[in-house]
């Protein structure tokens, strides 16, 4: 096995907080992660950041 660099020091918590949504569709609040957010009450991408 081939490694580069040293040992990673990551803390996996830090940063990693969800976000408020609203769904432009249907009117749903909800919390989420990453870059393709979709409601999770209709399935709509039409969301905002609340």
């Amino acid at each position: 096995m081939c490694t580069v660099g040293g040992p990673v020091d990551i803390d996996f918590d830090e940063g990693l907080k969800p976000k408020d949504y609203k769904c432009k569709d249907c009117g749903g609040s909800f919390s989420s992660l990453g870059k393709n957010i979709r409601c999770p009450t209709c399935g709509s991408d039409n969301c905002i950041a609340a």
